[in-house]
């Protein structure tokens, strides 16, 4: 068994959801995660902006990976929370999978820690009361998701 990544193809400049017809502009490069890449997407019909999750289809081979997206898809679709990024939607082409997620304009905590390389003491309150109550929004909600 080979431990060797495929070569994933570049993502298109331009994608298209063949079955709305919504075509979206790729923008800046804004993360990745273990199986996703992430662009600033724009639709170019009406300018909204996402963050669009896109995933190789050639890292969905086996029937697990392919069932691990269907249900992360599942999931973050029926969640609705202020301090929960929110999912607008998904669609394939013949290479990916693309996820349309919520552009966040202040970036992540992440990316501020990175910058700053701290956070103030108000800062660290601000972001805990957000993530405790998206914690607990998830904890209510967890026996009524379908997994």
């Amino acid at each position: 068994m080979s431990s060797k990544k495929p070569v994933l193809k570049e993502v298109p400049d331009v994608v298209v959801n063949i079955v709305t017809g919504a075509t979206y502009k790729k923008g800046r490069f804004l993360g990745k995660g273990g199986f996703a890449r992430c662009y600033e997407l724009t639709d170019i019909k009406d300018q909204r902006f996402y963050a669009g999750k896109v995933v190789s289809k050639l890292l969905l081979l086996k029937n697990h990976q392919r069932d691990k997206m269907a249900q992360e898809i599942r999931i973050h679709r029926s969640l609705q929370h202020k301090h929960i990024v929110r999912m607008d939607g998904f669609f394939e082409d013949a290479d990916n999978v693309y996820i349309l997620l919520e552009l966040c304009p202040r970036r992540s905590l992440m990316e501020l820690h990175k910058r700053r390389k701290h956070v103030t003491e108000p800062e660290a309150r601000y972001f805990t009361k957000q993530i405790v109550e998206a914690c607990e929004y998830l904890h209510k909600i967890k026996s009524f998701i379908e997994i």
